[in-house]
């Protein structure tokens, strides 16, 4: 290393990578940033990881961006980082299935997914898990994942190991089989290895931030970037290719 079963929700048509369009060769950089933004955790530290995470997504120039602990307000503050994208929002859910909104007014809580424009075109789904821990959960939430296409985000648990690994396994056995998962998936060690599914490589950020990728993908690269206190995770950033056949 160089220093989302579940409840479906067909929304639209849009475009997306797809593993068919990945030519061998082709390479994809994703970036997995967690920023708590939302206000209601000790890790928020106000508007500074705004101006971090835009200065990060700048510099990396990701094709594929993953971002957990996100307001509905942040992301017009972070597209032009981006450029030409297609964005899908997720919101965390209350226990009474209301939308958890965040501090101040910034919008709802949840999970944003901003992939290159220039992907081929393909559906949007999102949901929230059938399992659930129903205790003191973050902000006592019900967690969600997202998909453009066949490449998704999520959150998963903070405080339930067991619901974090359920919820995984979710994600990770959809149909048709993802390309790309990013996320905060709150495992480590033996906990992210029972979520592994054959098919699929990952890699992680030495904690609890992971993107796995399908065989059609190859890793190259995977760098940690240091947000300099503005949250309590450091981006993950991995650079993939298409496996030549």
């Amino acid at each position: 290393m160089n220093r989302v079963i579940l409840v479906l929700t067909m929304l639209a048509l849009l475009p997306v990578p797809s593993a068919a369009a990945i030519r061998p060769g082709t390479t994809i950089t994703v970036l997995q940033l967690n920023i708590c933004h939302g206000g209601m955790a000790g890790c928020y530290r106000g508007d500074a990881v705004m101006v971090k995470a835009s200065e990060v997504i700048t510099q990396t120039k990701p094709h594929v961006l993953s971002i957990n602990e996100a307001c509905s307000g942040d992301i017009d503050r972070l597209r032009p980082a981006m450029g030409p994208v297609r964005t899908l929002f997720v919101a965390a859910r209350n226990l009474d299935d209301t939308p958890v909104l965040c501090r101040g007014n910034d919008g709802q809580y949840g999970n944003v997914l901003m992939v290159a424009a220039e992907f081929p075109s393909t559906t949007e789904e999102s949901g929230i898990y059938a399992a659930q821990y129903r205790g003191a959960d973050g902000h006592r939430e019900l967690r969600s994942w997202g998909c453009l296409g066949n490449v998704c985000t999520t959150h998963l648990s903070a405080d339930h190991a067991p619901t974090a690994l359920a919820q995984c396994r979710d994600i990770m056995s959809r149909e048709p089989k993802p390309m790309i998962v990013a996320g905060d998936l709150n495992l480590r060690d033996t906990g992210i290895q029972e979520c592994d599914r054959e098919g699929f490589s990952r890699r992680g950020d030495g904690g609890v931030q992971y993107v796995y990728a399908s065989d059609d993908l190859e890793f190259v690269r995977t760098s940690e970037i240091d947000m300099l206190g503005t949250t309590d995770h450091p981006g993950l950033l991995v650079t993939v290719t298409g496996r030549s056949t």
